[in-house]
């Protein structure tokens, strides 16, 4: 066999001038020019495109008035609910565990609408993280909606993408600018207390507008449901949004033992679990215990849970406030 750079070499070429015609010599140099010519001889510097590194001032959480926050249109308010007359369909949405179409609504606003389980236990989910003061996504759950090509379903979230927010890649659980610091131990309770077992890091975003750069997990709707547990033939066995599962998921907290907290969690990503402080627990559980039962009951009433899935799930959330508001300060 030949190679192509024997092939180019003068000493080829003249020796394919003695007893060839320049005719035939003509053809296999196009050929060999041509072969070289193709990317997949062609040596040249590979133009890599460099990933835009978001710019802004990091934030986990803020301050705000829990007492006054309206968790029946959550952190979108009133003002941001979809227009459902004449929605439009932009595409399907690859990834992730339920099916999701990117729409647009009659107002011009583009959103993610999910379909399946996980809508209502999202829809909750973000309204209780937001009124803790941690950062998420504006979403809505809409009992009906028609998407044009692909039917009429019930329980969907709407989820805003607003042209203002800048949408980059993920944020780690383990690294970030916000290790060690009671937010982030505070917002890793928070998804123990809802029962979120699905932690994986791509569940999470970064969310640039203005000068902020915001790290807001975008994914929540492996929550209220079973965290984890043993079923038939050992396997492990999870669920979401099923309120009976939730509620029977028992305690919070396994046990305290020098200062730190044993959170119960059965999920991906478990080591972030490890020391988290009871101060840090109760910090984030003095937070949510100033939502009153109707601010919890309003959360999931936004789901379109019924009456008495809105009770048992309300009952259970603050059951397990109160665990962290209660966790001794010393212990043997």
């Amino acid at each position: 066999m030949v190679r192509l750079g024997t092939l180019a070499s003068p000493c080829f070429i003249k020796m394919m001038l003695k007893g060839k015609s320049r005719a035939l010599v003509a053809l296999v140099v196009a050929a060999i020019v041509l072969a070289l010519a193709s990317p997949a001889f062609a040596v040249q510097k590979k133009s890599k495109k460099k990933k835009a590194v978001p710019r802004g001032t990091p934030v986990l959480w803020r301050a705000h008035n829990i007492e006054s926050l309206d968790l029946a249109a959550g952190p979108g308010g009133t003002q941001m609910r979809p227009v459902l007359r004449n929605l439009r369909l932009i595409k399907e949405e690859k990834g992730g565990w339920s099916k999701k179409y990117r729409v647009r609504d009659a107002s011009g606003r583009e959103w993610v609408a999910k379909l399946g389980r996980e809508a209502q236990s999202e829809t909750a989910a973000a309204r209780l993280v937001w009124a803790a003061g941690y950062e998420t996504e504006i979403s809505y759950l809409v009992p009906r909606a028609t998407i044009p090509g692909k039917g009429t379903f019930t329980n969907v979230r709407f989820e805003a993408r607003p042209k203002s927010i800048k949408r980059f890649g993920v944020w780690t659980w383990k690294n970030n600018p916000f290790a060690g610091t009671r937010e982030l131990q505070g917002l890793k309770v928070l998804m123990a207390l809802i029962n979120n077992w699905d932690l994986k890091d791509d569940n999470n975003v970064l969310l640039q507008e203005g000068g902020e750069l915001r790290y807001a997990i975008s994914d929540l709707g492996a929550t209220f449901g079973k965290g984890g547990g043993l079923g038939p033939l050992w396997r492990v066995t999870r669920s979401r949004n099923n309120p009976e599962d939730y509620a029977d998921s028992g305690n919070l907290v396994n046990e305290v033992e020098g200062g730190y907290v044993d959170i119960k969690y059965v999920g991906v990503n478990k080591g972030i679990f490890d020391k988290i402080s009871v101060e840090d627990a109760r910090w984030v559980g003095r937070l949510l215990a100033r939502l009153s039962d109707k601010q919890l009951a309003d959360a999931f009433r936004a789901a379109n849970y019924t009456p008495a899935q809105t009770r048992l799930l309300a009952e259970t959330v603050r059951a397990r406030i109160n665990e962290l508001v209660n966790l001794p300060r010393r212990t043997a």
